[in-house]
């Protein structure tokens, strides 16, 4: 066979092999990977009341600044309340409430947002309920949103005779457009010289370097400028027409984000182990004994003799039982993928909250390649 017929033939056998064994390419849209800086939701909280409860409001006179509310509230309105009335309140269906929201970027005024309403007092339930008009204020004292409406609460109960059913909460609720935007937050979108940032979600040299060479090869180079492994510098035009454009065109660039690095969620609370798929495990013998201490507790009875003059004297005994499983050196082969090494981590047969213990044990001893993050 001709030399250059055999090289071209074993050049293309290659490549095939190439595409049939390298790993798939799973490009993300760059809105999913970065955010602008100033484009961001701004928190509101207030303060305020809900009327209208069906017996379930605050029990005024362990939250007495319920009335002071009520109080103010209809001296507002042009209604006196003297001092001896205040003090003999007894209203059951008013409630103190927290009332919070979230501003979302670009918002003008007379746009409508969601907000949730809470109890800040011992309201049983805000079933039913109306929340009087409330100002929403941001983190610099200012007000940006009034709240009103009917609450919707997602939760259930009935109680009678002592005996109490209850389903979800009940006393938090949702106003669906319950608050009207009043003031609009100034956009810190674009810098002098039309200059913009975008920064990355999950800081990664790899990935930000792959962004900045994908919107260089778009928009040409010097258009993307890294300043670390989380921001990135946009030379963006000016015009506030142009500028919008060019934003939806950037979220839009697919970029191939790197490989993350290997790491393992520890949830000590529940119990809960959650790993990615670059964690890896060498091999290693772990032997682990459950320890369990088991208390019971009893009531004694003395009783005294006929005609003995003594009391009945009731005790409590006590019994303490430890009892520790022993644990067997077992053997763990070497996982180079995740189902290896879950199958491996299964074969110890350990609980959840053993496997915590585990992990920590397996990093310290260099067994584990993957960091452990303890929520």
């Amino acid at each position: 066979m001709n030399p250059l017929l055999r090289f071209v033939s074993f050049s293309l056998a290659a490549a095939l092999v190439a595409l049939h064994t390298a790993p798939p390419a799973h490009a993300e849209r760059l809105k999913d990977l970065v955010s602008f800086q100033g484009v961001r939701d701004n928190p509101l909280i207030g303060y305020g009341l809900v009327v209208g409860l069906d017996g379930t409001g605050d029990q005024t006179m362990q939250t007495p600044f319920t009335t002071q509310s009520l109080t103010n509230m209809l001296g507002n309105l042009g209604i006196t309340v003297n001092s001896a009335t205040t003090q003999n309140m007894q209203l059951k269906n008013v409630a103190a409430v927290m009332v919070t929201a979230t501003l979302p970027p670009f918002a003008r005024p007379g746009e409508a947002i969601d907000v949730t309403v809470s109890s800040l007092g011992n309201a049983k339930s805000l079933r039913g309920g109306t929340l009087l008009m409330s100002p929403l204020k941001g983190a610099d004292g200012q007000v940006y949103a009034m709240a009103q409406g009917n609450l919707v609460v997602g939760g259930a109960g009935a109680s009678a005779n002592g005996s109490k059913v209850q389903v979800n909460q009940l006393a938090v609720g949702r106003i669906s457009a319950g608050a009207i935007v009043e003031r609009a937050v100034p956009s810190a979108l674009q810098q002098q010289g039309g200059v913009m940032q975008m920064e990355l979600r999950e800081m990664d040299f790899d990935t930000t370097q792959r962004i900045v060479a994908a919107v260089n090869n778009q928009f040409g180079m010097g258009t993307a400028l890294a300043l670390d492994g989380r921001t990135i510098q946009l030379r963006a035009p000016q015009d506030a027409s142009e500028q919008v454009s060019f934003m939806a065109q950037l979220q839009n660039i697919d970029v191939r984000p790197a490989q993350a690095a290997a790491k393992v969620i520890l949830n000590a609370r529940t119990g809960s182990i959650v790993m990615n798929q670059m964690v890896t495990l060498q091999n290693c013998a772990v032997a682990h004994g459950n320890l369990s201490v088991v208390i019971n507790t009893k009531t004694a009875v003395s009783q005294p003799g006929a005609f003995s003059n003594g009391q009945t004297v009731a005790a409590k005994e006590s019994s303490i039982q430890l009892k520790q499983d022993s644990g067997a050196l077992k053997m763990l082969n070497a996982g180079a993928n995740l189902a290896d090494v879950v199958k491996a981590l299964n074969a110890l047969g350990a609980t959840p909250a053993d496997l915590i213990s585990i992990l920590q044990s397996m990093k310290a001893a260099g067994a584990l390649r993957a960091d452990l993050e303890i929520i």
